[in-house]
């Protein structure tokens, strides 16, 4: 039985529908706004998180009816944590959402629903973002209803998860805040972004050893983190780092040859959305970058992950600055297929604009008695 199958049939009833709002800074310079879908029905609450990033796609949910130009009376942003009460929202989900399905009829239903529905979002990535929200929700809702979690259902361990710390190095760059997690947690690896501006003495300055995961980002057009592929920039990082994984090369005529030998320690993030995007890209991949809420569906994932198993390709989680109950999920997904990759889910104090004096180490240890989607 595949991993879908296991869960297409559990019944799900839906009642409600309601929505909480979070905004924290962040360690990369700005605010992550995230909105929580929580679906209640026959007693049991499901959560789901919405990593859309444009802010106003987020506040388009709680403008009031009567001003539309502002937020709700009361519409005081959140926190990281799960504390703020609900929010009055612009739309009711509920009308559209509610009723008694199987998991898979009401992913299907999902298919008619625009999710968006008081203007489009600010970019199309938006849409398969809040597709997992709703849809982690019911799966999340669905699982307590029928009193299992997700490792029962599709037959597997959860094991510890391990994880490395991701960080930009600032503007000018520096090795500090590497340094100060390297002081403060022993053993931690890193997933570092690096950029056309990273001196040579900011690159002897890092722990090179340490260095799991190295975030070219060539593929990103339009967003603040792009990195032009540049032939000489990537040759200066692949000969620093040596053994670190390499993340979404933008491959041109002068970039390609670079990896002629290496392609077994190249990744894939931003283009991976389900098995039709993975065996279209360049070649057939060794690494990949999971993240759950690129792929929309809960269909797509497994299908994916199943694929991926299959031709012994290499996985890790990789997160979005979750700020509720998304990060969780994430690693309960890692502890249930990826549990040793170099995953990039740090628990959420490692986004904190100021390095704590006391952070978790890796691994993260699963809970005792899971329910639904609880890691």
């Amino acid at each position: 039985m595949s991993h879908y199958d296991a869960v297409a049939d559990l019944p799900l009833t839906v009642e409600s529908v309601s929505l909480r709002r979070r905004a924290r800074d962040t360690s990369s310079g700005f605010e992550r706004v995230s909105t929580t879908f929580r679906l209640r029905g026959g007693g049991e609450l499901g959560r789901g998180e919405d990593v859309t990033y444009d802010a106003e796609d987020h506040d388009a949910l709680f403008e009031s009816v009567d001003d539309a130009g502002g937020a709700s009376d009361g519409a005081a942003a959140g926190t990281a944590s799960d504390a703020p009460a609900d929010r009055p929202a612009a739309v009711d989900f509920t009308g559209v959402l509610e009723g008694e399905w199987t998991f898979d009829g009401f992913s299907a239903h999902l298919d008619g629903v625009d999710l968006f529905p008081t203007r489009d979002p600010e970019r199309e990535t938006a849409r398969p973002y809040r597709r997992w929200a709703v849809e982690s929700a019911a799966l999340d809702l669905a699982l307590r209803q029928a009193d299992t979690h997700l490792g029962a259902a599709v037959g597997r361990e959860r094991d510890p998860v391990n994880f490395v710390a991701s960080t930009r190095l600032g503007d000018p760059p520096t090795a500090d805040r590497v340094t100060t997690l390297t002081e403060r947690v022993p053993g931690i690896g890193f997933k570092l972004d690096p950029t056309a501006d990273w001196t040579d003495e900011v690159v002897a300055a890092l722990p090179g050893d340490r260095v799991r995961i190295l975030d070219f980002k060539g593929l990103y057009e339009g967003t603040e983190v792009d990195q032009a592929p540049d032939a000489d920039f990537y040759e200066r990082m692949l000969r620093a780092f040596p053994d670190a994984v390499v993340e979404d090369p933008g491959l041109t005529d002068e970039t390609r040859p670079l990896f002629d030998g290496e392609a077994d320690r190249v990744s894939w993030d931003y283009p991976v959305t389900g098995v039709e995007s993975v065996e279209s890209l360049p070649f057939e991949p060794r690494w990949l970058n999971v993240k759950p809420s690129r792929f929309g569906t809960v269909a797509a994932l497994f299908d994916t992950l199943e694929w991926a198993d299959d031709r012994g390709v290499s996985l890790y989680g990789g997160g979005q600055f979750e700020l509720g109950v998304g990060r969780s999920q994430l690693h309960l997904l890692a502890s249930l297929f990826y549990p040793d990759g170099p995953n990039d889910v740090a628990p959420g104090a490692y986004n904190d604009p100021v390095v704590p004096e006391r952070l978790p180490a890796p691994p993260l240890a699963p809970a005792a008695a899971p329910r639904g989607l609880e890691f």
